[in-house]
């Protein structure tokens, strides 16, 4: 609800949001300070802590206070990089990020340090379990930063990849942040492109007089991809996509030799042993173990799917007496144009017309009320005076860094003791130099301080929708409005975890684990109570909007306001459509990932063609033809889609398969509690305090075994996806 007609119980939250007010200059000086504090704290304990006297209270606890402290400012710092219009603001944030991230791999390299936590291991206090987790934890990752390698050539070696990995990292997000590419077209070329997208791109001039310019962001890539008529035009886009960033390929490249070289150096066989050591599945043969068995179950699903769409194709190519030769294969810019013609023709499902139904401002105020009766939360938005009063003495503009971003205070309603929560963000549409997709972005963790007094979290959601003209607000499409559950699911872990230290909030568990929440709070989104709830045509938002409405539609009558039964139920049906091409194609990155990150020795890994292993075990995996069909030379050169990878330089790399292994457990959760009554508010609470609470700061696996009773099974997830054991 809105904050001017709020209760009065929730005008007031007990601590005032971040501000937005930063310079260039005052970022990077911010920074320094944080460093110079942070290196001060570890200084001390070093003068003034002999080893015999280290113990839990003198070493660990003032620097998990400092990193406490460290992170409310620092996570905000690398984030201006990530959503300021400023591109010199989005650069001081890079530069601030780098020295934070030197920082971390000289403070996370003092022997000095490490000799006094080692000291406190060995002393085995009696600790509180949370307590315990950091010790282990923050001891075990000194090992992982090169500590048990003898001072010298090596340890220096290793610390410069260190170094080096951090400067790749950030410079490859940027590359794709700041990507400014796309293409000339002609209205032609574009025939069968939805219309509100095509008027709305920018025009040529001089010698493009006449074109339009396609850019390779996600609101004009997918709808060419899948609505252009046009197969050349899809290939171009296909193609010219994969190549958008090729700068990032010797880096990529860079990157996996780096990695594999540290992970020898520290007596691991390979990168992903290093990796995967420390998440649920410990080793890279569960992992392999577990692909490859659902690229067998999933493999002959594949095959009759893609049979269906190559016989779509022919019949498609011949109702347009298209001869190109191509009827025999069935290309990846195939997918995206005949997977929606199959659900046109055989479900007559229109994307366009469900997306009627979901304007964003209706959509998210009916998901937050999904949320608020699952877990027992109010979502209050901050709106004109109220956001002015927050912003104690500065503007309310303060305290959000554009001015598209709604501002909403989080409580616990009155069955949960009606506390403050947190503050949540929601930044919505795209915006140049913005991150390009859709995520989660904890701004500042939750912990108890010194004093024992709670600090609330506040968390972000940065997502690229399409913005509201005046004939139409945002629409979303069915899968955007998943995106938006799946972010949120992210959200709310963040904002209502409760743990001592902000090393374990939220959603900092182990990655193979950390996208179980999210994904669990999809499935709200089939099932067909919510899916009308949510619901409301965009021609019941005003006046203005229905006479657009009439005027498009050519319709004199107005539609139902809540989406029709007959298309839910059409749209539940297509859940699993090509379902097996989803999901081979998800198992193409983490196999591809996995396979960057095992080479049998480092020469191996020196000699890998990356680019033709990206594209050869695409085409093996998903079944799809890429050009080097055309040419019949085996050509697998032609396109660099790693270098467009984010997640494999940004935190996913040897874990990519963490998406597929955390679906087993969110099916499993979904399945075991919630199907039979989705709105269940007692099983809700449950799950918010025995999962999202504890973020990181229990074995993610009791965590799971505490919430279903049991260990957790594959069958749910083999189950939904329709492959029996």
């Amino acid at each position: 609800m809105n904050s001017s007609m709020a209760p009065a119980q929730y005008k007031k939250p007990p601590q005032l949001p971040p501000k937005f007010t930063a310079t260039p200059s005052s970022l990077v000086e911010e920074t320094k300070k944080l460093i110079e504090r942070s290196r001060s704290v570890q200084d001390a304990i070093v003068a003034h802590v002999p080893l015999e006297k280290a113990t839990f209270d003198n070493v660990l606890l003032p620097m998990a206070r400092d990193d406490n402290k460290m992170a409310i400012e620092s996570h905000i710092i690398g984030f201006y990089q990530a959503v300021s219009t400023d591109k010199s603001l989005r650069d001081a944030s890079t530069d601030a990020e780098k020295l934070l991230d030197d920082f971390g791999i000289e403070a996370s390299m003092r022997e000095d340090v490490f000799n006094r936590v080692d000291a406190v291991l060995k002393g085995k206090e009696a600790l509180e379990p949370e307590s315990q987790r950091l010790l282990e934890k923050d001891h075990k990752s000194y090992i992982r930063n090169g500590l048990n390698l003898p001072a010298g050539p090596q340890r220096d070696r290793f610390k410069e990849i260190k170094k080096r990995l951090s400067e790749i990292s950030i410079a490859f997000q940027k590359n794709l942040n700041e990507e400014q590419g796309g293409l000339w077209f002609t209205p032609e070329d574009l025939d069968g492109v939805p219309e509100d997208l095509v008027s709305s791109l920018k025009k040529g001039e001089d010698e493009h007089e006449g074109k339009i310019w396609l850019t390779f962001k996600y609101p004009d890539l997918f709808p060419t991809l899948k609505y252009s008529n046009n197969a050349e035009t899809r290939k171009r886009v296909f193609v010219e996509n994969e190549n958008k960033c090729n700068q990032n390929v010797p880096l990529f490249r860079e990157a996996i030799l780096l990695r594999d070289e540290a992970a020898r150096l520290l007596g691991y066989k390979n990168h992903a042993e290093f990796r995967i050591e420390d998440k649920m599945a410990k080793t890279p043969k569960t992992v392999e173990d577990f692909l490859g068995d659902l690229r067998t179950r999933l493999a002959p699903g594949g095959e009759s799917e893609i049979k269906k769409l190559l016989e779509l194709k022919k019949q498609d190519l011949k109702d347009r007496g298209l001869n190109d030769g191509t009827d025999s294969n069935y290309f990846l810019w195939d997918h995206r144009y005949y997977d929606r013609l199959m659900l046109e023709k055989d479900y007559s499902l229109d994307h366009q017309v469900i997306a009627e139904y979901f304007p964003l401002q209706t959509t998210i105020q009916g998901m937050l009320k999904i949320f608020e009766e699952l877990f027992g939360l109010v979502f209050i938005e901050v709106v004109g005076k109220d956001r002015e009063d927050l912003a104690e003495g500065g503007k309310g503009s303060d305290i959000v860094w554009h001015e598209d971003v709604q501002l909403f205070s989080v409580w616990d309603d009155e069955g949960e003791g009606s506390g403050f929560v947190g503050y949540l963000y929601l930044d919505l549409f795209p915006r140049d130099g913005k991150y390009g997709h859709a995520a989660n972005f904890n701004l500042q963790p939750g912990y108890i301080d010194e004093n024992g007094k709670r600090r609330y979290p506040a968390t972000a959601l940065v997502c690229n929708f399409s913005k509201p003209t005046p004939k139409k607000p945002s629409l979303l499409k069915h899968d955007e409005v998943v995106t938006l559950f799946h972010e949120l699911g992210h959200g709310i872990h963040d904002l209502v975890s409760r743990t001592t230290y902000s090393r374990f909030h939220g959603t900092n568990t182990v990655r193979d684990f950390v996208e179980a929440p999210s994904q669990m709070l999809e499935n709200w989104c089939w099932t067909p109570s919510q899916l009308r709830s949510l619901s409301k045509h965009y021609s019941y938002l005003s006046p203005d909007y229905e006479a657009a409405y009439k005027e498009s539609s050519g319709s004199t009558k107005k539609p139902s306001e809540q989406i029709p039964n007959s298309i839910i139920a059409n749209l539940i049906n297509t859940k699993h459509v090509n379902d097996a091409l989803f999901n081979l194609r998800q198992l193409h990155f983490g196999l591809f990932d996995m396979t960057v990150h095992t080479p049998a020795s480092h020469a191996d890994v020196e000699k890998l063609d990356i680019t033709s292993t990206y594209n050869r075990l695409r085409n093996e995996i998903s079944q799809l033809d890429g050009p080097e069909a055309l040419t019949g030379k085996n050509d697998w050169t032609w396109g660099n889609g790693q270098a467009t990878f984010g997640h494999l330089i940004g935190g996913y790399d040897a874990g990519y398969y963490g998406y597929l292994s955390s679906q087993v457990y969110s099916t499993d959760m979904f399945y075991s509690v919630f199907k039979s009554e989705p709105m269940n508010g007692n099983e809700g609470r449950r799950y918010r305090h025995t999962v999202l609470e504890k973020g990181g700061s229990k074995e993610e696996m009791q965590i799971l075994e505490d919430f279903l009773g049991r260990k957790p099974s594959t069958e749910a997830f083999y189950k939904e996806l329709g492959i029996e054991k």
